[in-house]
């Protein structure tokens, strides 16, 4: 789900390099219509509306990384090509304006994030002596527009480069987020998968042990041969029962440590997490209900919203257990009460007598599980 916040922030750095763009549009165009001959007037445009039309290119790709690589490379040679093109064909357009000063001022500003650390200082020595040839063969002011094209530069990188700096800082926080939250599911997975090894290794060597046993007493004396085949299946169908209660969440948990556990990982993803537990222990059937809900809902506030905190709240009173997760961050697209996660969830509380509700409001998601004591206890 895109973040909104995420989206407003590009939306800025788009916006603050838009007026760098309407700059190098604007300035040059007013010396190149000062100029008498209507052919060079509109050659001149052309080529400043190509240079400004390659640098918009570059700047939205500066903040798109989503755009590959090639197209980054041609984007970076078409600004390279039009900028040439503007020397011959704009900079000597407006005698008393320093027509290519801006085209050089924006390429100064752009070449930080065109051609990278190494090459940004030597493409901006390039523009600023273009900018020094041009002004002389056309008798203009050297030092003044030398002046103009480096002080507008900077200020454009200092302004717009801010802004890129800090959309690609978001982007790599964002990245970290995600790279957390996949790291907490692949974790619980592993630790899922130990849990089942280790069922299922000590049942399953005890299996091949007693078949062992059986196959050996076979020939010798049937009747021992007739009770290992019955411990054998008497333990295998313990095993199955056993395998069924993993999978489906039914094993006895500890639910503090659980808990423990989630906000661990909330925090570790920069979520801050509160987290309130009944004073008294938790049966421990109903626990082993409630871990899915946990589980379920932290995944849902790690890769569905973008939350900065998140409270959780267990609440053991009159015969039944509440627990309420809320967190805020909640966009036009969080998962509702249908989807598929929270609906599967839903169903396997109804079995125990309990009920799962969501709600969104003002940018806050709220889930409520609930799950009657009576209706799990022997």
């Amino acid at each position: 789900m895109p973040d909104p916040r995420m989206r407003t922030a590009r939306m800025a750095t788009l916006a603050m390099l838009g007026m760098g763009v309407a700059t190098t549009l604007a300035m040059p165009a007013l010396g190149a219509l000062s100029e008498p001959n209507t052919a060079r007037i509109a050659a001149g445009l052309v080529s400043i509306g190509a240079f400004t039309t390659a640098q918009a290119c570059v700047l939205y790709s500066a903040v798109t990384p989503s755009l590959s690589k090639p197209l980054h490379r041609r984007f970076a040679v078409a600004f390279g090509v039009t900028a040439v093109l503007t020397v011959p064909l704009a900079g000597p357009l407006g005698k008393d304006w320093e027509t290519w000063a801006w085209i050089g001022a924006a390429v100064i500003a752009t070449a930080p994030l065109l051609a990278g650390r190494r090459l940004a200082v030597p493409v901006m020595a390039a523009a600023l002596a273009t900018v020094a040839g041009v002004a002389w063969s056309t008798g203009g002011d050297v030092v003044h527009q030398v002046v103009l094209a480096l002080s507008v530069g900077v200020t454009l990188i200092l302004g717009a480069g801010l802004h890129v700096w800090l959309w690609n800082l978001l982007l790599e926080a964002e990245a970290g987020r995600a790279a957390q939250a996949r790291l907490a599911a692949a974790e619980e997975r592993l630790r899922f998968a130990r849990d089942v090894h280790d069922l299922l290794g000590h049942d399953l060597s005890v299996l091949a042990l007693k078949a062992e046993l059986a196959e050996r007493l076979g020939p010798v004396s049937p009747e021992r041969a007739a009770q290992e085949v019955a411990e054998l299946r008497r333990l295998a169908a313990s095993a199955l029962d056993d395998l069924r209660r993993t999978v489906h969440g039914y094993r006895e948990v500890d639910l503090r440590a659980q808990l423990d556990a989630t906000r661990q990982v909330f925090e570790s993803s920069g979520v801050r997490c509160t987290v309130t537990s009944p004073e008294e222990d938790v049966p421990p059937e109903v626990a082993a209900r409630l871990v899915p809900v946990l589980r379920e809902a932290s995944t849902n506030v790690l890769r569905h919203s973008r939350a900065a905190w998140c409270d959780i709240e267990i609440v053991q009173r009159e015969g039944e257990v509440r627990v309420t997760v809320t967190n805020d961050g909640a966009g036009a697209s969080e998962p509702d009460r249908h989807s598929s996660g929270l609906h599967g969830l839903a169903e396997r509380l109804a079995e125990g007598g309990g009920g799962l509700s969501t709600e969104a409001v003002d940018g806050l998601f709220t889930l409520r599980a609930v799950l009657p004591v009576r209706a799990v206890q022997p």
